[in-house]
């Protein structure tokens, strides 16, 4: 991953298609996952459920955010 300068203001992150692959997945997940929070919230889960499926997202932005 890399940083180019096109001009002063304009920047482009340059990325392989596994990564850019990787990050999109990555984002699908991190979405699915807090829906599924949502969906337990609103369910009126028990807590441990809840904090259970925070740890997850937490989990998996840990790996999204290993991408760079």
């Amino acid at each position: 991953m890399a940083l180019r300068s096109f001009s002063d203001n304009d920047k482009a992150l340059i990325l392989s298609p596994e990564r850019a692959v990787n990050l999109h997945d990555g984002l699908f997940e991190l979405r699915c996952s807090a829906e599924d929070i949502a969906t337990a919230v609103q369910e009126e889960a028990p807590a441990s459920e809840i904090r259970s499926l925070v740890e997850e997202l937490v989990g998996i932005a840990r790996r999204v955010e290993e991408l760079r």
